[in-house]
């Protein structure tokens, strides 16, 4: 029962990953934390474990960090970091489409509410875009070396 809760984390997690609303890359971490502790730590150990959490509060801050230097690049209003989270929820119902405009549209309309240039808001919700996109990537490749180094740990 262990096994098929570590790995239903790490899958939730590599979609939280994408998702604002999840926290993707703890849930990967606490599903390998469940593999290793069903396994009696014998495969994943404490190092490897530690390393892991780093990992975990690294993709956190560099998300962080991207977004708010696209925000900062702009000029833009943190509003417009959280019309790009709440563009993305709103995108998934379109696919991929969507996972790729939404971030865009809703960091548009969040910074209309707070300028009302049309101009100013789409060159403020470009950035906000471009910085919470690069976000996204270096938290999926943070999220995909994790789980490279749990199953390196656990098979080799």
């Amino acid at each position: 029962m262990a096994w098929v809760l570590a790995v239903a984390l790490v899958i939730v997690g590599v979609i939280g990953t994408v998702l604002p609303a999840l926290p993707g890359p703890i849930l990967v971490f606490a599903g390998v934390f469940v593999a290793a502790w069903a396994d009696g730590f014998q495969r994943i150990g404490v190092w490897t474990l530690i390393v892991l959490g780093l990992l975990t509060v690294l993709a956190h801050v560099v998300d962080l960090l991207a977004a708010a230097a696209g925000v900062d690049r702009s000029g833009a209003s943190r509003r417009a970091v959280v019309g790009a989270a709440l563009g993305t929820v709103a995108g998934l119902f379109f696919g991929l489409p969507g996972l790729i405009v939404g971030p865009f549209v809703g960091a548009v309309m969040a910074e209309l509410t707070i300028r009302g240039d049309v101009r100013a808001s789409t060159r403020a919700g470009l950035f906000a875009w471009i910085g919470f996109m690069i976000g996204l990537a270096l938290k999926m490749a943070i999220v995909f070396g994790m789980i490279g180094i749990a199953v390196l740990a656990f098979f080799v």
